[in-house]
């Protein structure tokens, strides 16, 4: 039977009721929405018309064989903004007060190859519970025996290359989703240690019916559609989901694995000897805060502090949460993890592999 883990240090309790105090009052006082405002609106409009013209470009615009491989890779680029900005905040219940409009929106995320009720249990219920905590946090099995990012797992002698070789795995993560991981997770009978409840009937055909209707969207019509060859459309295809899982792998993993976090060990009980909130601080990191460019396109998910503190919050106002987060962690002399760039992450994040796949 798997070890349920319990966070015990009550004595820490008072950080996240304060930090929670002020963000409750920022809100309050200035009569705002936790959700989405009109900007954030206006940023998913864009996002779907984008999306939506890509798609029809594609198939209804005169391109060449160049044209098209372009066309996929800036599709593959704006599935995963979609990603980011819209169905995570809606999975998240962030978006909308209304469930039905969260829902809605949820249900982009079929069109980018991805179940949701497997991302809710995978991200919203193991990853933000269980973070950086080995054996229990998916988001560390990224490449199970290839990519080795904590020091609870075996190491392996091809790891000592791994700072190289795992950014282009990062590139299949989208792919991986699209053809085997929403599968796999679904029929698994635990998501690391956690044991799901019996999945309801609707989603065994959500699971497989939108799955169907990806392919047909994807691959069928593209194929009926335009001149092309099979192997030209699998080029095309490969090529959507090689720049959808960068993205999608490069913002995560800079999140959770820089220098600085931490890869907690539960005691033979299962028990962290820190509050969730606290956990939180330790193994989560933040970049470019200063970047609009980067807020704007990552969905919030530069802040990813603000996201796992109030992830039920609508990212368009992390810029502001931050300052509250930062002041208060400050004040209590927590950790507050941040790197200045993307860049600088990103150089972090290369050191943290080459660590793990040298130390024992």
């Amino acid at each position: 039977m798997a070890t349920k883990l319990h966070f015990t240090n009550t004595t820490q309790s008072a950080f996240y009721a304060t930090v929670r105090q002020r963000t409750d009052a920022y809100f309050t006082t200035r009569s705002l929405s936790r959700h989405a405002n009109s900007a954030m609106w206006r940023k998913t409009i864009g996002l779907l018309l984008s999306f939506a013209g890509l798609y029809l470009l594609i198939l209804l615009g005169s391109f060449n064989g160049w044209g098209l491989l372009g066309l996929a890779a800036l599709l593959g680029a704006c599935s995963a903004l979609i990603g980011f900005n819209i169905c995570h905040d809606a999975i998240h219940g962030a978006f909308s007060a209304n469930k039905r409009v969260n829902h809605a929106f949820s249900l982009l995320f079929h069109l980018i190859g991805a179940n949701p009720y497997v991302w809710n249990l995978t991200h919203n219920v193991v990853h933000h519970t269980y973070t950086n905590i080995a054996g229990h946090d998916e988001d560390l099995e990224v490449a199970p025996g290839l990519i080795r990012l904590s020091a609870e797992e075996p190491q392996h002698p091809w790891h000592r290359y791994q700072q190289w070789y795992a950014f282009p795995l990062y590139g299949l993560a989208s792919l991986s989703w699209v053809l085997r991981k929403d599968y796999v997770k679904f029929f698994q009978r635990t998501i690391g240690q956690y044991a799901p409840p019996a999945h309801p009937r609707k989603e065994y055909w959500n699971l497989f019916g939108y799955k169907a209707l990806y392919y047909l969207l994807f691959l069928v019509v593209p194929y009926l559609v335009l001149p092309l060859t099979w192997w030209q459309l699998l080029v095309g295809f490969l090529t959507l989901h090689l720049v959808m899982g960068l993205v999608l792998g490069l913002v995560f993993q800079l999140a959770h694995v820089v220098e600085g976090t931490v890869f907690p060990v539960p005691d033979e009980t299962g028990d962290l000897q820190e509050a969730w909130a606290i956990h939180q601080l330790r193994t989560t990191a933040n970049f470019a805060p200063r970047s609009l460019l980067a807020g704007f396109l990552c969905g919030g998910l530069n802040r990813q502090i603000e996201h796992h503190l109030f992830p039920r919050v609508c990212h368009i106002h992390y810029p502001a949460l931050s300052r509250i987060v930062k002041q208060t962690a400050h004040e209590f002399a927590l950790p507050y993890l941040e790197n200045t760039s993307f860049w600088s992450a990103l150089r972090s994040h290369y050191r943290v592999l080459y660590q793990f796949g040298r130390s024992t």
